[in-house]
């Protein structure tokens, strides 16, 4: 893991609706994060906030995080929502405590994340905290998207994630991207 992050000076290619869309629906995202009125979740990998938007209406707080700190300056640009805090930082050390969230989700970025990524999730996540991601997978074609060489499939996504004491709850390969729903070690 840990490749290429994406450049922030093409950040305007993340608000494309239809392009962004077709690789990861809202309703998908939400059905796989499931957030609650109250819960506090984390997009890692956030960019300018084209997915956080989404989430932010289902959620009681939702920390946009990316390694970027323009790609935030281009989130203020279109506007943050009330109760979306912008949190610049890595993702193998997150600053957050232990046990502190509810939920995570990564759309299109777990290509990107250090290795630590997966540990982190499960160090700040509580137990039967929920993670989404959707990322391109290594089997697509390679058509859009990093190259095939710098991606990992659901299979690869699923062991970091059992490794580190989540349980899968669904998987799915797509042509392009897979999707991932995973829960923290039980309620």
């Amino acid at each position: 893991m840990g490749h290429h992050t994406f450049p922030a000076a093409d950040a305007d290619r993340l608000e494309d609706a239809a392009r962004r869309y077709r690789n990861c629906s809202a309703e998908e995202l939400l059905w796989a994060l499931d957030p609650g009125p109250d819960d506090a979740v984390v997009d890692v990998g956030s960019g300018t906030g084209f997915f956080t938007d989404d989430v932010a209406p289902h959620a009681g707080t939702v920390y946009a995080l990316d390694v970027q700190a323009a790609m935030h300056d281009r989130y203020r640009e279109k506007g943050v929502p009330e109760n979306v805090e912008l949190v610049t930082s890595g993702a193998d050390d997150l600053p957050f405590d232990d046990g502190a969230l509810d939920g995570a989700f990564a759309t299109m970025t777990y290509h990107e994340l250090p290795s630590e990524a997966v540990e982190e999730l499960a160090r700040v996540l509580r137990p039967g905290g929920r993670v989404a991601v959707v990322d391109w997978t290594a089997e697509g074609p390679g058509e859009r998207g990093p190259p095939p060489g710098e991606r990992y499939d659901a299979d690869h996504a699923a062991a970091a994630f059992e490794a580190a004491g989540f349980t899968v709850d669904f998987r799915a390969t797509r042509s392009e991207t897979f999707l991932l729903a995973a829960t923290l070690g039980g309620e």
